[in-house]
């Protein structure tokens, strides 16, 4: 590497270093790019080249790059550049139709300028439609007692016809968002100077998208329509990736992703800084971000992820606060702000842990185990006492068993996964020996992981309770005690996370060896000893609460592309005990009927399908007050129907807008965290009773 090249590569790191330690207050530094220097060099052309030989030789999927491929790329290029329809017409679209069965041969020849061009246009329609927003916040003619609405998800909708119904949909686009800021009580100049700064921001950060990363949007248009788990990383951002490994930065412990311009939660790591704390819930969408217990808060609406996230990470115990829209309160809801101190999630925070449950005249031990872990690092370092999943879990096991339980509760509910080692010990804990889990990679070959400790810790009765966010290793292991028929499986369908990925580093590839990027493939996936994949179904419950989906709008089944279920061949395995559910689920669902607890779940969960099934909101500023206000009362009134039902005085309004926010006893005295655990050991308590009579009779 030349001098410049290092001096090049070290003023970037420089710069993600402040990036990341000031969460993002170093944005101001970068220059933004000219039109003309948006298009594709010589190793641009030549990695589309590398990526396209490794998609096509390693991928899991074998997917033919031809004319129905490249329809797809085309759409999704399109989707990824302006995804909530704001900025393309019907007009422009047509223009770029010319290149919808050939992007196929652009990436195969390295050919790039189709995908170039399309994002010059995109750059000059942002800047067109950004200039109308500032120009009708000045002039702020806006009636709120006018009778008309605002479609906020334009997902499905048409493109905008032409250029005068683009100007109308950027209309009433920004007199909801000054409608959103009047009903969360910002004054006008306030109001103004809040949009006003999220616009220029928002053309800012366009005109700073450098060729590099028109390529990579352009790349993982590519990648989305073969398969969602795999992506291209840009060097710039695989260098941020290990940056952020290395320094001593930490976070808030959530997964996010971008939906249409909003930051929006994913997912909630246990154990981490915000699961602590209790005040961010998957679905929330992240609207503000502020360092520490002053600092001004910063509108993050149409930010780049990559720029949220470093916006958010900081120094380990330093305040994040972030203005929230919860996802309880729609889209018309108002914002709240809450603070985070940032952290590093400890192994001990996800440690498996356990309590005793007595329901129904029995005791059961409940294990909470949020991720399946293993301290690599300790056991490289030659320590026999390295801490792990299966050795914390042998230890509750062993402490239970001495407290003379009936049962055991192996709650896996958020269990987004971890090591494979782990899930096959872990299940090892629970059968003789015999395989577990069977891996097929991208040529056909399967792999079985088997348990070969022959021993068995626990041989009682079990359950294994998951939720709709257990994933991954939590479904090899649900799925093995399912398969074995060595106890029940009690929840809801599982995420169906059921592939496995790699980092590639492009570069050895390269003729000159150069750092040109990385590429996440899906190289494997998993299926059961029975022979099904966990892919996309997950494992199915043997007792299915009501609490479940009723649609395929969660999960691996949500997702645009996901592979697709399958099987392959069973392996040979033991058959230790059979398990008759019809009974057990006719008594579950007579009993949850009944249940306080579960009709709140119930009536909560459909409330929340409601919201996420609206599409757009009135623009009347009464109208917005009024049904924001319904919205509460009935959350209350849910909330005060459980409390009557406890015992408890009714609340007068609800202090959180996020209903089931809680965290412990003192902060749940409706005892919610409890109602499915509690009717998980209603269920084993029936089973196990079930199971008497016939050992009776057998001895």
């Amino acid at each position: 590497m030349n001098r410049t090249m290092k001096m090049q590569r070290l003023n970037r790191w420089i710069l993600l270093f402040c990036l990341l330690t000031f969460g993002g207050a170093a944005l101001a530094m970068v220059k933004e790019v000219p039109l003309e220097a948006l298009k594709p060099d010589k190793r641009l052309r030549q990695t589309a080249l590398i990526v396209n030989q490794v998609l096509q030789k390693y991928h899991y999927r074998k997917v033919k790059l031809d004319d129905e491929l490249s329809s797809h790329i085309f759409d999704k290029y399109l989707e990824s550049c302006d995804p909530n329809k704001s900025f393309f017409t019907q007009e422009d679209v047509r223009e770029f139709e010319k290149y919808r069965h050939k992007l196929d041969e652009a990436i195969a020849h390295g050919w790039l300028e189709p995908a170039f061009e399309i994002f010059r246009r995109f750059r000059e329609r942002v800047d067109q439609q950004i200039s109308w927003a500032l120009e009708l916040l000045e002039r702020n003619p806006f009636d709120f007692t006018r009778k008309e609405t605002y479609r906020f998800d334009r997902k499905d909708a048409p493109w905008a016809k032409d250029e005068a119904a683009l100007k109308e949909l950027w209309r009433k686009r920004v007199k909801n968002d000054i409608l959103g800021l009047r009903l969360a009580g910002k004054d006008e100049e306030k109001i103004r100077e809040t949009l006003e700064k999220r616009y220029r921001t928002l053309r800012r950060r366009v005109h700073q998208l450098d060729a590099d990363e028109v390529f990579q949007t352009f790349i993982n248009a590519y990648t989305l329509s073969i398969e969602p788990h795999t992506a291209y990383m840009s060097p710039e951002r695989s260098e941020n990736f290990d940056i952020s490994m290395r320094l001593s930065l930490q976070g808030i412990g959530a997964v996010l992703s971008s939906k249409d311009e909003y930051t929006e939660v994913q997912k909630v790591v246990p154990g981490g800084p915000a699961d602590k704390s209790g005040q961010l819930k998957p679905g929330d969408r992240i609207i503000g971000v502020a360092q520490g217990r002053t600092g001004e808060m910063e509108d993050v609406v149409g930010w780049p992820l990559q720029d949220v996230v470093e916006k958010i990470r900081g120094p380990k115990g330093t305040v994040v606060r972030l203005s929230v829209l919860p996802k309880a309160s729609g889209a018309q809801g108002a914002a709240r702000e809450i603070s985070i101190v940032r952290d590093q999630i400890k192994l001990e925070d996800q440690a498996a842990r356990s309590e005793l449950l007595e329901i129904d005249g029995m005791r059961f031990g409940v294990i909470e185990l949020p991720a399946f872990y293993r301290d690599f690092r300790a056991q490289a370092a030659g320590r026999k006492d390295f801490r792990s999943t299966t050795r914390d879990v042998r230890r509750l096991i062993t402490e239970l068993k001495k407290q003379k339980v009936d049962g055991i509760i192996m709650d896996l509910r958020n269990n987004g996964g971890g090591s494979l080692t782990e899930a096959i010990e872990l299940t090892g804990l629970f059968i003789p020996h015999g395989p577990v889990v069977q891996v097929k990679d991208s040529q056909g070959r399967v792999e079985v992981e088997r348990d070969t400790d022959p021993g068995e810790v626990y041989t009682g009765p079990l359950a294994v309770l998951v939720n709709r966010n257990s994933a991954s290793a939590s479904e090899i292991f649900a799925a093995a005690i399912q398969d074995y028929g060595r106890g029940l499986v009690i929840g809801e369908p599982t995420f169906g996370k059921g592939t496995v990925q790699t980092l590639v580093e492009l570069g050895q590839f390269s003729r000159d060896k150069e750092d040109i990027g990385r590429l996440r493939l899906t190289i494997a996936q998993f299926f059961r000893v029975q022979g099904g994949s966990t892919q996309n179904r997950g494992v199915v419950p043997d007792v299915t609460f009501p609490t479940a989906p009723e649609d395929d709008e969660h999960g691996e089944r949500s997702l645009e592309n996901a592979l697709p279920w399958t099987r392959i061949k069973a392996v040979e395995h033991d058959q230790l005990g059979r398990v008759e559910v019809a009974l057990l689920r006719n008594r579950h669902q007579q009993r949850v009927k009944q249940d306080p607890g579960f009709v709140y779940l119930v009536e909560q969960g459909k409330a929340l399908r409601e919201l996420n099934e609206e599409k757009e909101v009135s623009l009347v500023e009464a109208e917005r007050r009024k049904e924001w206000e319904a919205r509460e009362k009935r959350a209350l009134e849910r909330r005060n129907r459980l409390r009557a039902a406890r015992g408890l005085e009714p609340l007068e309004k609800l202090e959180d807008e996020e209903e089931n926010a809680f965290h412990d006893d003192k902060d749940d005295p409706e005892g919610i965290g409890l109602i499915w655990q509690e009717e998980a050991a209603h269920i084993l308590a029936d089973y196990i009773r079930q199971q008497r009579p016939v050992t009776a009779q057998a001895d």
